[in-house]
């Protein structure tokens, strides 16, 4: 059974960093795309970041340059680097393992 195990997250303020970690188990994530998605309250969740199987990597325009998303392969686990966080950073993060594997969620909330 695919299981994802989230940990990180919590308080900033404006301009830290915070790196969030997503632990698989059940498989193994060395040849599968991996993403972070966020939703904050009221809105949609959406695609943060994505890790391709061949390294190729895609941000959404409002994280480039501040984010990161890589992966640890010996440890099957995925990372998001978060730089320069504002506070409509704000939001839950989840990491994503297609098809419709989920994380379990994690708060990030940046104080101004």
């Amino acid at each position: 059974q695919v299981q994802l195990v989230q940990s990180g997250g919590g308080l900033v303020q404006a301009g830290g960093s915070l790196r969030l970690s997503c632990a698989a188990s059940g498989t193994r994530i060395s040849f599968k795309s991996m993403g972070w998605y966020r939703q904050a309250p009221g809105k949609s969740r959406d695609l943060v970041a994505a890790l391709l199987p061949g390294g190729r990597t895609n941000y959404a325009d409002s994280v480039k340059g501040r984010f990161t998303i890589s992966r640890d392969n010996a440890k099957n686990t995925v990372y998001l680097q978060m730089n320069n966080l504002k506070p409509e950073d704000t939001a839950v993060y989840y990491c994503n393992m297609p098809s419709n594997y989920w994380g379990q969620g994690t708060q990030v909330t940046v104080s101004s």
